[in-house]
C-alpha cells in the first residue's frame, strides 16, 4: 500500500503569471474565475507543465492508498479540489520554506491529521529530495516510511518529470529508498530517450 505526495508548483512563475493577467482568454484562465473554479492538478499541471503533469500521472497510475498534493499555504490537498483566481495569487505570496509558518503549519497539521489514517502504507515524496523544503517536514512524522523514487538523485525538475511518464507508459513502478539517511544529490544521470509520439 502506498500513499503519493506531490510537491507543488511554482505559483510565482512566468505560467501562473499568465493565468492571473487580466487579460487571459484561455479556457483554463476563465475557469479559475468562474464560481466553479478549475481542479488544482490541472491548475499545477499547466504551471508547472511537464514536472508535475509527470508526477500527477505516476501517482494517479500507482497510488493505493491515497494521493495529496503539497500546497504552498494549505497544507494537503486533493488534485480534484477546486482553485479560484484568488487561491492562485494566495500560493504565489508564499515561499515553500520549512520557516515560512504559513507553508509549514498547514502542512504540519494535515500531516497529524491524515498520517495516522494511512496505517502502514508507505508514503512516497514525488519531489525535490536535495532541499529541506519537503525532507525537514515530513521525516520527522513519517521516519522510515517516507520514500522516494531512487532515480531522482542527480536529476532536474524536467528529467523527473520525463521519467516518471515514461514509467506510466511502461505500466512499471520505480524502485524506491528511504529519504531517511540517504544520499540525495549526485551526479547526473545519461538524458533519458525520448518518448514514441502518440499516434494522431
Amino acid at each position: 500500500m502506498k500513499v503519493f505526495l506531490l510537491s507543488p508548483a511554482n505559483c510565482s512563475g512566468q505560467r501562473a503569471r499568465m493565468l492571473q493577467r487580466p487579460d487571459a482568454g484561455s479556457d483554463l484562465s476563465r475557469r479559475l474565475r468562474d464560481a466553479d473554479g478549475a481542479a488544482l492538478g490541472e491548475v499545477f499541471s499547466f504551471v508547472s507543465s511537464l514536472y508535475f503533469r509527470g508526477k500527477l500521472a505516476y501517482a494517479r497510475a500507482f497510488a493505493s492508498a491515497g494521493l495529496h498534493v503539497i500546497t504552498p499555504c494549505d497544507g494537503l490537498r486533493s488534485p480534484e479540489d477546486r482553485l479560484h483566481l484568488p487561491d492562485l495569487a494566495r500560493y504565489a505570496a508564499v515561499d515553500v520554506d520549512p520557516d515560512e509558518p504559513r507553508y509549514s503549519d498547514p502542512l504540519r497539521r494535515d500531516l497529524a491529521a491524515l498520517a495516522p489514517t494511512w496505517g502502514n502504507a508507505d508514503v512516497v515524496l514525488l519531489g525535490s529530495v536535495a532541499s529541506k523544503k519537503y525532507a525537514d517536514l515530513l521525516t520527522p512524522v513519517l521516519g522510515r516510511r517516507l520514500l522516494f523514487p531512487a532515480a531522482f538523485v542527480g536529476r532536474g525538475d524536467m528529467s523527473r518529470g520525463g521519467l516518471l511518464l515514461r514509467a506510466v507508459d511502461a505500466g512499471r513502478e520505480l524502485d524506491y529508498v528511504p529519504l531517511d539517511g540517504a544520499v540525495r544529490r549526485g551526479a547526473r544521470p545519461a538524458r533519458l530517450t525520448p518518448r514514441p509520439r502518440a499516434a494522431s
